[in-house]
């Protein structure tokens, strides 16, 4: 599931450029995002082995909201990181629902950002 939800995004992803000319630096903020995402996983799944000072979950949570839901997503897989706490999995799976309709919203031609463009 987490890697069709991947997939899925991104065909998303290019048919809102293709069609709404979504800009293509969200692709690279999207990459960003998940990198930094996957990399806190990691340093969180090794502080917990080492018995460390943790990342919290609302920290984590936060990060895959803020477009970083495919690293996240990687993570609790490749790692087994945060991958059987099913409320944590549930809040999880809202913060990708949340961001790809908060994108799909905004790449839209309808939305208020573009409303706004051609009021000027």
């Amino acid at each position: 599931m987490p890697y069709l939800s991947i997939l899925l995004f991104a065909a998303v992803f290019a048919g809102a450029v293709l069609a709404w000319e979504a800009p293509l630096w969200v692709g690279t903020l999207y990459a960003l995002a998940s990198l930094v995402c996957f990399a806190v996983y990691a340093r969180d799944k090794a502080a917990a082995r080492a018995g460390r000072r943790r990342t919290p979950e609302r920290t984590l949570l936060l990060l895959g909201l803020l477009c970083g839901w495919p690293g996240a997503l990687l993570a609790q897989q490749w790692l087994r990181h945060k991958s059987s706490k099913m409320p944590f999995l549930v809040a999880s799976w809202g913060t990708v629902v949340g961001n790809i309709g908060f994108f799909l919203y905004l790449a839209s031609p309808v939305s208020f950002l573009r409303m706004a463009e051609g009021i000027r």
